[in-house]
């Protein structure tokens, strides 16, 4: 544009042309041409419009994860809403006695198989491996049974040989009771354990989650502590009807108790996830829009100067063609 108006003004002023004083001069004295390299004030200006650009495309994913994760969180809602009456039965008969000395301890470790939802699936493992160190000793033995992709990646960093069972992609599908019964069974199945202790995080609101930790005692562990006097696995006062013995009932029941709590536990991470990705899709836009706000400032800035400084040049060139 400065050029196009120069030769404009070079044609009205045809005869100063042959002036000693030549243009460059002018120039010159204004801004130093080394200085400042041909055509660098239009690239600054494109490198801002780019990342303005970018800015505004990540702004749009980000609302749209935030309204994607608002959905499925009104859906598991309900679910885990529901789900919570499961276990409260289970406690009150064996109980949840996380202070129980017992030598063979499994740590259920659940988190999510996608990222981006904030410090959730961190504060699972830091508690998981917390609890690992409280509960190590010379006679007792730790294991980790892991739900969920991101888990898996920070344990088996330092931990990869304490890991016996490694499930993902939980959330790839709604889950029911029978599906986790039956990963429930798998477990049982390939894990020897005195207790199992199951961390989650527990959904209290959009913004808010609770680190929780549900702790399931073997039925042999549940017999000891009814016959040494205490209240778990008191069946006296209730009328059972068949030929089964306490020891296979409460192994029945302990089963039973883990399947619920499980389920339970799965949807409450579930739930906390998709608040915790809202929460975080949230305050991504908002940092994506103030960033933009910024951007488009300094667009307008350098685009202002770009201009000034080319009706400076017009108005010198106009003055030394004249002069």
């Amino acid at each position: 544009m400065a050029m196009a108006a120069l030769r404009r003004e070079g044609r009205r002023f045809a005869s100063p042309l042959i002036s000693p004083r030549p243009i460059t001069a002018v120039r010159s004295s204004l801004i130093s041409e080394n200085e400042i390299p041909f055509g660098v004030r239009s690239i600054s200006t494109q490198v801002v419009r780019n990342r303005m650009k970018s800015v505004k495309n990540i702004q749009k994913i980000t609302k749209a994860m935030k309204m994607v994760a608002a959905s499925k969180l009104r859906a598991i809602q309900v679910k885990t809403e529901n789900s919570r009456g499961l276990w409260q039965p289970f406690t009150a008969l064996l109980g949840d006695t996380p202070s129980v000395d017992i030598k063979k301890n499994v740590i259920v470790t659940i988190s999510s198989d996608k990222g981006l939802c904030g410090g959730i699936n961190s504060t699972s493992v830091k508690i998981s491996k917390a609890i690992y160190k409280l509960n190590s000793g010379p006679d007792k033995e730790n294991k980790y049974v892991v739900l969920g992709e991101k888990a898996k990646a920070q344990l088996i960093r330092d931990s990869k040989k304490d890991i016996e069972v490694s499930i993902t992609e939980l959330q790839k599908h709604p889950l029911n009771y029978t599906q986790v019964s039956v990963i429930a069974d798998d477990i049982l199945k390939n894990v020897e354990f005195d207790a199992l202790r199951i961390v989650f995080n527990k959904f209290q609101s959009v913004v808010s989650f609770l680190p929780t930790m549900a702790t399931i005692l073997s039925p042999e562990v549940v017999e000891r502590e009814s016959e040494s006097g205490g209240k778990l696995g008191d069946l006296d006062s209730y009328e059972i009807e068949g030929g089964d013995t306490k020891g296979e009932i409460l192994q029945n029941l302990t089963e039973f108790q883990f399947s619920c709590v499980l389920f339970n536990a799965i949807l409450e991470n579930a739930c906390s996830e998709q608040g915790a990705r809202m929460s975080a899709m949230d305050s991504s836009s908002r940092n994506a829009g103030e960033m933009l706000d910024r951007l488009t400032l300094t667009y307008n800035r350098t685009r202002q100067a770009s201009i000034t400084t080319e009706l400076i040049e017009i108005i010198s060139g106009a003055s030394a063609l004249e002069g």
